[in-house]
């Protein structure tokens, strides 16, 4: 009677975990697809994460890249100016800074500033058709200071060089001026003393350091600057009032809008062919545990989009062939695991035995696949550069996704299945009568 009670409350436990997973699994479904605005009056909403294949309801939660959203992008190779002093990476980095924030004060957010190779620099703009744009990144950057009486007393052509260093305990910069730029700032730093200089770039406020001395011989240090990265940002961007460095045009391609929402429905269209696909010869070949791992392919899914969209992973063309591989991956661990656990049952084993070995023996085989392909990913997104590295980035999500589904929730619906009172073998694989057993 105890056993009995035992077995009784087992399936009765395994019966509501299915069907609150269910539940989960559908309720989470339908907000990807359609979003969620909770009370009072909608104030706060969940946004749809689920892909479409219509281009024109694309969740907003996933942002496109280029290649799908339409746009233009161009690429500069850089050299730094005659008489610099300042390292290359410091010049890099400051001209990308200043290209980024032009383009977000004209209302490009959403433009992509990066560096390809030694001495490279790609900016995209997405939405964007016209070239008159190109403007805001090749024009010269306006510097100026100000007196604290707020009057403009010196323009950035009078700056030689500005340089970050480390010392006393403190990030500094330190700068030299031309010889009109010196005497204009001994006379303001003199009556100064005690009240701030700032110093604007494009109409915004860099910096505004205290004056502690008059500077007199042309020459001085802004301290106080917390950390290297800004320190080293802000000497790049006063270093000049054009760029930091001389920018030359190598490249410019425009990508029509059209073709990108056709890129985006055929894109996810022969995804979701490739999934439905995949899930009918999952079940053909191992029956009940093929449904175990299209339920477990669908939250695979789900949670794959969720994670894009609450990390703001850019989706280029290349990045949904990593989200594709990524399935992959996770249906070759379902793949190792059922097997595993055929050959197990073929074996004679009660099908409760044959999971904990199945899982057990296909363990090292599907850490082996999912490691090394992690490793790959790593590596392009560390040394690759643009579509590149959208790939990696979903693809390293997608394998970490996968792993943890086919682990803990393909083992976890296969238990529960099996409590239910699915015993019978021949309900996942093919055997003769004489090796038919129940748990």
């Amino acid at each position: 009677m105890k056993s009995n009670k035992k077995r009784g409350m087992g399936k009765t436990g395994s019966i509501v975990a299915l069907c609150v997973v269910l539940a989960l699994t559908v309720v989470a479904g339908v907000i990807g697809i359609t979003g969620l605005s909770l009370p009072p009056q909608g104030l706060y909403k969940v946004l749809s994460w689920l892909p479409t294949t219509n281009s024109d309801a694309w969740p907003e939660s996933l942002p496109l890249g280029l290649d799908l959203r339409g746009g233009m992008y161009v690429e500069y190779s850089g050299k730094a100016p005659e008489g610099s002093t300042a390292s290359f990476d410091e010049l890099i980095s400051g001209t990308m800074s200043i290209i980024q924030q032009r383009l977000s004060d004209k209302g490009f957010n959403e433009a992509n500033v990066q560096r390809i190779g030694t001495d490279g620099i790609r900016v995209e703009i997405p939405d964007v058709q016209d070239d008159t744009v190109l403007d805001l990144i090749g024009t010269p950057a306006k510097l100026e200071f100000y007196n604290p009486q707020g009057e403009v007393f010196m323009t950035g052509d009078m700056v030689k060089t500005a340089t970050y260093y480390y010392a006393d305990g403190d990030h500094q910069i330190a700068f030299q001026l031309t010889d009109e730029g010196a005497k204009l700032f001994a006379d303001v730093t003199s009556a100064s003393i005690g009240r701030t200089i700032a110093i604007y770039l494009d109409g915004e406020q860099l910096i505004a350091p205290t004056v502690q001395n008059a500077i007199t011989n042309g020459s001085g240090v802004i301290n106080g600057l917390g950390s290297a990265e800004r320190a080293t940002t802000i000497a790049a961007k006063i270093q000049s009032g054009a760029l930091p460095l001389e920018l030359t045009q190598q490249k410019v391609d425009k990508v029509s809008a059209t073709l990108g929402q056709d890129a985006v429905s055929s894109s996810v269209r022969a995804a979701m062919i490739g999934i439905l696909l995949i899930m009918v010869l999952m079940i053909v070949r191992y029956r009940l545990n093929g449904v175990i791992a299209s339920w477990a392919l669908t939250i695979y899914i789900i949670l794959l989009f969720m994670l894009i969209a609450v990390f703001r992973i850019q989706l280029t063309l290349p990045g949904l062939a990593g989200v594709v591989l990524g399935i992959g991956m996770a249906v070759d661990a379902n793949v190792i695991i059922f097997e595993r656990f055929n050959e197990e049952v073929r074996k004679g084993r009660p099908v409760r035995a044959a999971v904990r070995a199945g899982f057990k023996n296909a363990m090292s085989a599907v850490l082996d696949a999912n490691v090394t392909t992690l490793i790959a990913a790593v590596v392009l997104l560390i040394f690759g550069t643009g579509s590149i590295q959208g790939f990696a980035k979903t693809l390293l999500l997608g394998v970490v996704v996968s792993m943890l589904t086919a682990i803990l929730v393909t083992r976890f619906l296969m238990n529960r299945v099996i409590g239910v009172g699915a015993t019978r073998v021949s309900l996942f694989t093919k055997v003769s009568a004489e090796k038919e057993v129940e748990a």
